[in-house]
C-alpha cells in the first residue's frame, strides 16, 4: 500500500490501559504473574508486527501502581485487591516490561493519571488502609461518585512530582505520560467541591475558572522542570482531548462545535503549556471521523498542527481503532451514516496525517481493540509503516 509521505511518522504507539483491566493485564490473569507476563509478550510482539515502536502503558490508573513503589499501593487491576499481592508472588511489572520492549526496540512512556483516585464503580472503602486518602483525607474532594486529590493544594503538586521523581530514579522509560483526566469531566450542573480551596488558595484570583486553570498549569510546570531536572532526556508528553476551544468562544479556537473542550470544561490550557515548552510532545484524542460536523478530525489536524509550528513541542495524534465497526455488526452500524463502519477510517486518516509536515507520531487506542483486528485495520497499518522508512529518531540511543 504505497502512500506518498509528506509529513514523516516516527513515533507509532499504542497505549496499552490497565484500569479496569481494559487492555492488560486481562481479567483472567489477574494476580497470575505468567498469565500476565504471557499476555505482555503477546501484545509487544503483536505491536512491533504492525510496525509500532512505543508502548504508551498506564502504570497509575488510581493514585496505585503498576510497578514497586513505597509511597503508593500496588494496584488492584493487577492483583485483584489494592495493596495486598494475595497468592500472586510479588514482582515488577514495569522493569519487566521495560526490559522486554526495549528487546523489541520499543519505547516505553509511562503513562500516569494524576488527580483520579478511584472510578465511580470502585466503592472507596476498597482502598488499602496504606493509600495516601486514608492518612490525608483532606487533601481529597468528591465529584459525581468519584474522589480525586484537590489540584487546589499545594501539596497536591507536591505529591505527584514525587511519584514521577520516584518512577524516573527507579525505572529506564522514555517519557511520562499523563491523558485528558484533570479536572473532572462535567457531570449535569453538579458544582466541584472546590470552593474553600479557593478561598483559603486563591493566590490573589478572583475568577474561580482561571484559578483552577492556574493550579493544572503550576502543576504541569512543577512536573516538567521535575523531569528535566531528574532526567532531561526524558520527554513529556499529554494527550489532551481534542478540542481546545470552539472558534464560537474563541476566534482563536478551532473551527468545532463540541460539547466539552479542555480550556473552558477540563481547565487544561494546552496552549500555554506548548508556548512555554513544559511539554515535549501533544497528542491530542482525534478521535472523530473526517467531515463530522461537530468535530471534524481534518480541521483539528490542522488546527493542532498550527499550534505547535515554531515550537519545540513535537506533534502525534491520537487515532481510535476502536471505534471501526466490524460488517458483521448490524445494518445500522454499518450504514452510510456511519464512517467507521465503512471501508477504513483509519487509513484515510493516516493518508491524511502524511499529508501535514507537523505531524510527527500516530498512537492508538486501545491494544486490544486494535489487535481484534477491525475492517482489517491491522493490515492497513502494517502495510503503511512497512511502505515508509523510520525518518525520525527516537528517543533511546539505539545502537
Amino acid at each position: 500500500m504505497a502512500v506518498s509521505a509528506y509529513a514523516e511518522i516516527g513515533f507509532r504507539g499504542a497505549w496499552i490501559a490497565t484500569v479496569a483491566n481494559i487492555d492488560w493485564p486481562s481479567k483472567e490473569a489477574v494476580g497470575n504473574t505468567e498469565k500476565q507476563q504471557n499476555e505482555m509478550i503477546w501484545l509487544l510482539d503483536s505491536l512491533q508486527s504492525l510496525g509500532l515502536n512505543a508502548i504508551i502503558l498506564q502504570v497509575r490508573p488510581t493514585a496505585d501502581a503498576l510497578y514497586i513503589s513505597d509511597l503508593e499501593p500496588v494496584s488492584q487491576w493487577l492483583t485483584g485487591k489494592q495493596g495486598s499481592w494475595n497468592e500472586q508472588e510479588p514482582w515488577d511489572p514495569l522493569a519487566w516490561t521495560i526490559e522486554q520492549a526495549h528487546e523489541r526496540k520499543m519505547e516505553v512512556h509511562v503513562w500516569l493519571n494524576p488527580y483520579r483516585v478511584n472510578l465511580a464503580t470502585t466503592n472507596i472503602s476498597s482502598l488499602a488502609e496504606e493509600h495516601v486518602f486514608r492518612r490525608h483525607p483532606e487533601w481529597f474532594w468528591q465529584y459525581n461518585k468519584q474522589w480525586y486529590f484537590d489540584p487546589g493544594l499545594p501539596i497536591t503538586r507536591a505529591w505527584i512530582c514525587g511519584i514521577v521523581q520516584d518512577i524516573l530514579e527507579r525505572y529506564d522509560v522514555q517519557a511520562i505520560h499523563m491523558d485528558d483526566y484533570f479536572y473532572p469531566y462535567p457531570a449535569g450542573k453538579l458544582q466541584i467541591p472546590d470552593n474553600e480551596t479557593f478561598k483559603n488558595h486563591s493566590r490573589g484570583f478572583e475568577n474561580i475558572a482561571d484559578w483552577r486553570r492556574d493550579n493544572v498549569n503550576l502543576a504541569i510546570q512543577e512536573i516538567s522542570e521535575t523531569i528535566h531536572e531528574c532526567k532531561p532526556n526524558v520527554a513529556f508528553g499529554i494527550s489532551p482531548f481534542g478540542v481546545w476551544r470552539n472558534a464560537s468562544v474563541d476566534s482563536t479556537g478551532s473551527a468545532t462545535t463540541a460539547g466539552i473542550t479542555n480550556y473552558d470544561d477540563l481547565y487544561a490550557d494546552i496552549r500555554l503549556w506548548i508556548k512555554e515548552g513544559w511539554i515535549d510532545y501533544v497528542l491530542p484524542q482525534l478521535y472523530w471521523e473526517i467531515g463530522k460536523k461537530a468535530a471534524d478530525y481534518e480541521v483539528l489536524a490542522h488546527w493542532w498542527a498550527n499550534e505547535v509550528r515554531g515550537t519545540k513541542c513535537k506533534l502525534y495524534i491520537g487515532m481510535a481503532p476502536y471505534r471501526l465497526v466490524e460488517s458483521r455488526k448490524s445494518k445500522v452500524e454499518s450504514s452510510k451514516s456511519n464512517p467507521w463502519g465503512m471501508g477504513n477510517e483509519i487509513e484515510r486518516q493516516m493518508q491524511l496525517n502524511r499529508t501535514i509536515p507537523e505531524i510527527t507520531g500516530e498512537c492508538f487506542y486501545s491494544t486490544r481493540p486494535l489487535l481484534r483486528n477491525p475492517r482489517g485495520v491491522c493490515q492497513t497499518i502494517r502495510a503503511i509503516y512497512s511502505d515508509e522508512a523510520q525518518t525520525e529518531p527516537l528517543l533511546l540511543p539505539w545502537e
